[in-house]
């Protein structure tokens, strides 16, 4: 890697390995009418392209967040040869570079250009007073503040959007001509109809929603260059750089949790019903039992259980990166254990149902064997049961991120997520005057990355239920 030397956490190899597995099942399901149908479903719903566009802003990030990379050190070695610092960064940090090396002294409100708290300061004539200093980096470029930062903020904003209408219409002009060259149509037909929405697929919706995400991100772009946009911590970290630092969190424990929990959920769920007698009574005394127990003391046991293990084998860890990676890995692993049994319950009533209806009964009756029965009648008509599952599992196992980080049992302290924010902005809370920007902070994108979930699952169910009727 050109930055410096790769690292590969476990997280990051299981998150590039389900792209790749997504990339092949659409790649399988292009080819296939009966899966592509119901997709075409989804990309022709207003509500659907508008999800979509949101949350693969949302893993564009995450996957950049997970590219890893120990940087080069600069005139490290009189040889010449390369030395690299024990560091580990991302390529996200490095399009960030700006607002992670722009820290301050301490509390600062968004958009301000001074501390959020006064303190004693001591003049050329000896003389000491309180005030507010100014910031060593937030709004450092003004004169005036009081003046100057309405007009500033102002023309900041006026740039960011003329380079997204710049972008934006660079962008419309090349899908134009991509339509018109697959439609066989003039360019200016294309463009009437999409400005009319008379297209198949609602590409209005989609260039209207093209032009709000590059607004909000070359307009916020233009103000994290000057100020702090959604201010800093105690620290003085910029609140803004933890919030993007913390959809990686998201995105790794809602994807892999949920990978890890549908091979059981899946293959106990169809085997209980289809199987019924003792089979049947032995996976309903595995997820009885499991959910007997109390999630959240499952989970914080085996936090625990892996803190003292870290704490012994401290060598095996070779940066607080891993330590924290690790740490993660290990939550999902157990939020998939405890979280599987609603999925399986589910599909063992379904599997009881369909191994009931005629198809089935008549291919049982010609002889089909078990297997090739449930992979060819009963798992295809409850694949939208399984998918509607994730996504809404997807936005769960989100928020329950948060809330177990908010008791200290979530992700290592070490590491940005929206719970460790959360739980850092109890004591703020309670300050006067009141520090809110880092609670709405981790709240907002945590609320639009859980609605858009929510609304894509919403689109996903009525594009693959088989029992409602399509357009």
């Amino acid at each position: 890697m050109m930055f410096g030397k790769p690292v590969f956490l476990i997280t990051d190899v299981l998150i590039f390995f389900l792209v790749f597995v997504i990339i092949l099942f659409f790649a399988y399901a292009m080819r296939k009418p009966h899966l592509r149908k119901p997709w075409r479903q989804v990309v022709r719903s207003k509500a659907g392209v508008i999800s979509i566009m949101v949350l693969m802003l949302y893993v564009c990030i995450g996957i950049l967040d997970s590219m890893h990379f120990n940087p080069k050190v600069e005139n490290s070695s009189k040889d010449g040869d390369i030395q690299y610092s024990g560091e580990i960064q991302s390529v996200f940090d490095l399009i960030v570079s700006d607002i992670r090396n722009s820290t301050e002294k301490t509390y600062s409100a968004p958009f301000a250009a001074y501390l959020f708290a006064k303190e004693t300061v001591q003049l050329e004539d000896g003389t000491k007073i309180r005030e507010h200093p100014r910031l060593t980096w937030g709004g450092a470029h003004l004169a005036n503040p009081e003046l100057e930062k309405g007009a500033d903020i102002l023309r900041l904003a006026i740039t960011g959007l003329v380079k997204a209408l710049v972008v934006w219409l660079v962008l419309m002009t090349l899908l134009c001509l991509l339509l018109s060259v697959r439609a066989k149509k003039s360019f200016f037909a294309v463009t009437k109809n999409i400005a009319k929405g008379a297209s198949d697929i609602p590409w209005r919706t989609i260039a209207v929603t093209l032009a709000v995400l590059l607004a909000v991100i070359l307009v916020g772009a233009e103000w994290a260059a000057k100020y702090h946009v959604l201010g800093t911590d105690k620290v003085g970290e910029d609140v803004l750089y933890q919030a993007l630092k913390s959809i990686r969190t998201g995105v790794v424990i809602g994807t892999l949790t949920t990978l890890l929990m549908l091979p059981f959920a899946i293959t106990l769920g169809i085997m209980a019903g289809y199987f019924r007698g003792w089979v049947d009574d032995v996976i309903q005394y595995l997820y009885t039992t499991l959910n007997s127990i109390p999630g959240v003391l499952l989970i914080a046991a085996a936090v625990l259980m892996l803190n003292v293990y870290m704490g012994k084998h401290a060598e095996d860890f070779a940066s607080l990166t891993e330590r924290a990676d690790m740490r993660l890995l290990f939550l999902c692993l157990i939020l998939g254990l405890t979280s599987w049994t609603g999925l399986c319950r589910l599909l063992r009533a379904e599997t009881l149902k369909l191994r009931e209806v005629d198809f089935v009964q008549a291919a049982s009756a010609f002889g089909v064997g078990p297997t090739q029965t449930i992979f060819r009648h009963i798992m295809p008509n409850m694949m939208h049961i399984v998918l509607i599952t994730i996504v809404l599992d997807f936005s769960g196992l989100v928020l329950a991120e948060a809330v177990l980080s908010y008791i200290n049992i979530g992700v290592d302290p070490t590491m940005n997520s929206w719970g460790n924010m959360i739980n850092s902005a109890r004591l703020e809370m309670a300050r006067e005057p009141v520090v809110w920007w880092s609670l709405a902070a981790s709240l907002f994108f945590m609320f639009t990355m859980v609605l858009f979930a929510n609304l894509f699952a919403d689109v996903v169910r009525d594009a693959l239920d088989p029992r409602i009727a399509k357009s």
